[in-house]
């Protein structure tokens, strides 16, 4: 979350759509096109199963609408168009009720294979299908009514938990690791590398280790954090996360690990 963007947001007509140029669908026809088949390798079968429910379409950028009018008949979230980057209280408000924030940009040619902001292809390609699983789904839900509940520090915390699981977590699939992160279905590098490389940790997911683990947005990640099953997070939906928090405060952070790989 944050403040400042390269990008600047599309704005919906009156009637709330969004009108993107030829090169914009263009651009996510490309991306789309690229990711398919890592994902058929590399994704959790629970994420492909949902992409399949979604229909999203793989020709044009798709309307926050239509995506919402699915999951609203699974879940009842909605996606909805926000500025490129938004502050704490309003990102946790939004989830609390359900409501999953889209930046409404799409990535420049330059940047194809890697930005550091979420942009429309990664919210809807790599948050939006899982929303249509109800372990996951409550988990954002709850993940945000803690983050409306939370002091600021805690809230620095916090972020941790969101980014081991919704944005890099891993999934144990039978005898073998899949990603559902939504920052590695999204992504043509870190997909392939978060289940092969045998250079970085894959630690069996544990909330305090979670939350006291330091992390970079603009590297390869250094540590993945393995779900037995999405079970687990409606688990922690039905927790009250501030007390993890709290307890993970007098514990502190533990040595960072990252390398000096850059994304790409």
């Amino acid at each position: 979350m944050g403040s400042n963007s390269n990008y600047r947001a599309r704005q919906a007509d009156t009637n709330g759509y969004i009108h993107y140029t030829d090169d914009e669908h263009s651009r996510w026809r490309q991306l789309f096109a690229q990711q398919r088949p890592i994902l058929e390798k590399f994704a959790t079968p629970a994420y492909l199963a949902a992409l399949e429910r979604l229909q999203l379409p793989q020709d044009r950028i798709p309307q926050c609408e239509e995506v919402s009018s699915r999951l609203l008949e699974a879940t009842g979230w909605r996606v909805v168009a926000v500025p490129a980057l938004i502050d704490f209280p309003t990102f946790f408000d939004l989830l609390s009720r359900r409501r999953f924030p889209a930046a409404s940009f799409i990535r420049s040619r330059d940047e194809m294979d890697y930005l550091e902001e979420p942009d429309i292809f990664h919210e809807i390609l790599g948050h939006a299908p899982l929303l249509l699983d109800e372990s996951y789904a409550d988990f954002v839900q709850a993940y945000g009514a803690a983050g409306c509940r939370a002091s600021t520090q805690e809230r620095v915390w916090l972020a941790r938990l969101f980014w081991f699981t919704v944005e890099f977590g891993l999934l144990r699939s039978g005898d073998s690791l899949k990603a559902f992160g939504a920052g590695i279905v999204s992504s043509k590098s870190e997909l392939p590398y978060s289940i092969e490389d045998k250079t970085v940790e894959r630690r069996p997911f544990e909330i305090i280790d979670v939350l006291c683990t330091p992390y970079r947005i603009d590297i390869l990640q250094t540590v993945y954090f393995v779900l037995e099953s999405l079970e687990q997070l409606y688990e922690l939906a039905n927790q009250d996360l501030i007390p993890w928090v709290q307890k993970a405060r007098t514990i502190g952070l533990k040595p960072a690990t990252f390398n000096n790989r850059a994304l790409g």
